[in-house]
């Protein structure tokens, strides 16, 4: 007779409903592609209460990478990896880390598939890809880095026309003294480097990866990187960039619309993405095709309090 521990060994494996149809259709999926796929999928728009109660780990963060090893390990990495993105972006070192691992186990053979939003630091991942597939209703956004939800480059633009104006009329230091007065010691200078860092970064990954051996790589990132990465261009962190005008900056897209199967098949894991985060105490999903999952779930008793 099975035991206590067999049992709840046994029912946890066999997972809710919600697993089991999203597994079912990821699944098909790969089926269909030949390629490995993984999601990755924060519910920050299903739980956006908990969010604005301070609940952290919907962003990208360090500790994404354990569920990436885990979804990884056993894979038959010559098919490559589907990774499909929904992210309202996060740390600047996390995103550089992973992109770092997942261009170790499968090179640049990967292809970022966004069925919604990719934003930010998530806009960065999908950059690092050999191409971004995108559908009329996906989006990216730019990338200039945060710091708790304050765009690095307003705050250097602040700080520029704090001195331009002080410069120019010593008086106006009363004016700027209490805006200025909010940033910690140095927190300028971060802001500056973060800027510079994420640039590099993006810019080097997209010479390496989708415009690699490609005639004039470096002008096509610029250009990508002019719009992408410049505050006074995209006016807000959180603008909205759709395919049409990703292909407009020279970035490889291709229209989810263009395959059918594709699409329809899509477009099933991310409802299924997100009646989970919705319906679960799920908010961050890391699963690959063959049901290996590394899920982050919010306590139940802790968010009815």
């Amino acid at each position: 007779m099975p035991s206590w521990n067999d049992v709840q060994t046994s029912i946890r494996a066999a997972g809710s409903p919600h697993d089991n149809l999203r597994r079912q259709y990821l699944h098909e999926l790969a089926e269909y592609t030949g390629r490995n796929v993984i999601i990755y999928y924060s519910g920050w728009l299903e739980k956006d209460m908990l969010l604005q109660q301070g609940l952290t780990g919907f962003e990208v963060n360090d500790g994404d990478k354990n569920g990436f090893m885990a979804a990884i390990h056993g894979m038959d990495r010559s098919k490559g990896l589907d990774l499909l993105l929904h992210t309202p972006g996060g740390n600047v070192a996390a995103t550089e880390s992973l992109v770092d691992y997942l261009r170790s186990m499968f090179g640049t053979n990967i292809r970022v598939i966004v069925p919604q939003l990719a934003l930010s630091a998530g806009t960065m991942i999908a950059l690092s890809a050999r191409q971004i597939v995108m559908g009329k209703h996906s989006s990216i956004g730019p990338i200039d880095p945060q710091f708790n939800g304050t765009p690095a480059h307003g705050v250097v633009e602040e700080f520029r026309q704090a001195l331009k104006e002080i410069s120019e009329n010593p008086a106006a230091i009363h004016v700027w003294q209490p805006i200025i007065a909010k940033y910690p010691p140095a927190f300028v200078g971060e802001c500056e480097k973060s800027i510079i860092w994420a640039d590099k970064m993006v810019r080097a990954w997209l010479v390496t990866g989708m415009f690699k051996g490609k005639r004039n790589a470096e002008a096509r990132a610029d250009k990508i990187l002019s719009e992408l990465a410049d505050h006074a261009l995209t006016l807000s962190h959180a603008r909205h960039i759709s395919a049409a005008r990703a292909k407009e900056l020279g970035i490889n897209v291709a229209m989810l619309e263009d395959d059918q199967g594709l699409q329809d098949r899509v477009l099933t894991v991310h409802h299924a993405c997100a009646l989970t985060l919705t319906e679960t105490p799920a908010f961050k999903l890391i699963e690959n095709q063959d049901g290996v999952s590394y899920i982050s779930s919010v306590n139940v008793a802790r968010a009815a309090a």
